[in-house]
């Protein structure tokens, strides 16, 4: 396919997903009470919250706009969500023609895998978030009360359940190199101390200041890189046991077969021309 045709496909296919994107929008406007009230959970039930009195938690607003643009924001965090099997089909059918018969098996299925994972590390930040805030609420003096703004609370909630996502998919794509040839289970081993103290950083820069949040994402990526090194290792131990030259040197002389093949029988037409 030509370079215009491929930008026209990706015109096309972008084109779809944002409609759905736009669709998935609607849907969030529909359950936006619903999903606010969900998002908002771990901070109102925290006693901090309650400076107002029992049961009455709240967020501020600094700007006229800020209540637009908040439920803006989870209008299309509902409709990403929602439209996520079609805008990542439109995806999958513009790179699946580029794609071996090997490749597309994994695809199918690895797609759901990191689906789950990244469900997971979203689930996990949620989770954790009443005691992150607990902490982070502690540094505060005895006279001082938390006044924390709508749009700031909302960044938080989303940019914690979306790293968490991201960073428990990064494992698989470790896998996913191993499977294709290109990180093997020696250059894994080599950077294993770097790639733990990293992880660990990472997740330092990620998370507020504060232990919780920080323990919370960098133990399991340890964890799941830990499992992604332990594949690396058995898929490279496979390779090297179906592999006929696995283990001989690059400059070791391979051995030949000198038993003579027979002779192709000549052609027909070639042996007619001959006589001619």
């Amino acid at each position: 396919m030509p370079l215009m045709e491929h930008l026209r496909e990706l015109r096309s296919r972008l084109t779809k997903a944002a409609i759905a994107l736009a669709l998935g929008a609607v849907v969030g406007y529909l359950v936006y009470d619903y999903v606010w009230a969900f998002l908002v959970e771990p901070y109102c039930s925290l006693p901090v919250s309650q400076v107002n009195g029992p049961d009455d938690c709240s967020l501020i607003v600094t700007g006229p706009f800020d209540a637009f643009f908040v439920a803006f924001k989870v209008w299309l965090f509902v409709g990403a969500l929602v439209s996520a099997p079609f805008w990542l089909y439109q995806l999958w059918a513009f790179v699946a023609p580029a794609l071996h018969g090997r490749e597309k098996k994994y695809a199918y299925l690895f797609a759901p895998l990191a689906a789950l994972l990244f469900a997971g590390g979203a689930a996990l930040a949620y989770a954790i978030t009443s005691m992150a805030l607990t902490m982070l609420f502690g540094f505060l003096p005895e006279d001082a009360d938390p006044f924390l703004t709508i749009g700031e609370y909302l960044n938080y909630m989303l940019i914690m359940m979306g790293m968490f996502g991201i960073g428990f998919v990064l494992p698989l794509l470790v896998v996913l190199l191993n499977i294709s040839g290109v990180l093997p289970h020696a250059a894994i081993a080599k950077w294993r101390r770097v790639i733990i103290f990293s992880s660990f950083v990472i997740a330092a820069v990620i998370t507020p200041a504060e232990p919780i949040s920080m323990l919370a994402l960098a133990v399991p990526l340890v964890v799941l890189f830990e499992i992604a090194e332990l594949f690396a290792f058995l898929n490279d131990r496979r390779k090297k046991r179906d592999d006929p030259y696995a283990g001989l040197d690059d400059d070791e002389i391979s051995e030949l077969d000198d038993t003579p093949s027979a002779l192709d029988e000549p052609d027909v037409g070639e042996e007619s021309g001959k006589r001619s």
